[in-house]
């Protein structure tokens, strides 16, 4: 009897275990997702009218029957279960701005990363099509202008160089934008020394 009685309980008290994991977490889902939504960055694609009400309902599907089937067994298995899915749906909408601006943060981290490492790559194509100018002595004598600061285009192309050069040692934000100008101005001075743009490599080369 005691052994049987024993068995029920635990039997119980694993449905009771198992029902308010799956309450806690389908509550806390439900809320983030909705959260999620109302925070989502204006211009966005625009939600369905009945979005909010699916989401409600999915998450109802789940959160219902894990609150009820407790709640037959124990009354106050019901009660404390109820506690819980509150709490966590609180603490869900509490740190749910926080875990978005932190993934934010790191989706916008792996993009710079991506577009430093793409600049650095562009950067070192460019240095060898300007050395080539510099150091080919043939290219020194066909496109002296290349080399003269005097000359506008050269003088910011030589700016461009140095603030390339200055940003690049860590993932700054700027360092794409400033290969970029670099690429313009490498291609201005090019223009301005008569090198056709279609084939600046073979004439230095």
């Amino acid at each position: 009897m005691a052994e049987s009685l024993t068995q029920g309980l635990l039997q119980g008290a694993g449905v009771v275990l198992l029902c308010g994991a799956v309450l806690v977490a389908s509550v806390a889902a439900t809320v983030f997702v909705v959260r999620r939504r109302s925070l989502a960055p204006a211009g966005g694609a625009p939600e369905a009218p009945d979005q909010l009400f699916w989401d409600l309902f999915l998450g109802s599907c789940v959160a219902l029957p894990a609150l009820l089937i407790p709640a037959l067994v124990s009354p106050w298995a019901g009660l404390v279960l109820a506690g819980a899915a509150a709490a966590s749906g609180l603490a869900a909408y509490r740190g749910s701005p926080k875990f978005l601006a932190w993934r934010a943060a790191r989706r916008e981290y792996r993009e710079q990363l991506s577009a430093h490492q793409a600049a650095r790559i562009q950067h070192d194509e460019l240095i060898v099509r300007w050395r080539r100018y510099e150091l080919d002595p043939g290219c020194s004598i066909d496109y002296p202008a290349l080399t003269d600061v005097r000359l506008p285009e050269t003088s910011a192309l030589i700016k461009a160089m140095r603030t390339a050069d200055q940003l690049r040692t860590a993932t700054h934000k700027g360092y794409p934008d400033a290969v970029g100008s670099l690429a313009a101005s490498l291609a201005a001075a090019e223009r301005a020394a008569g090198i056709p743009a279609a084939m600046p490599m073979k004439q230095a080369g």
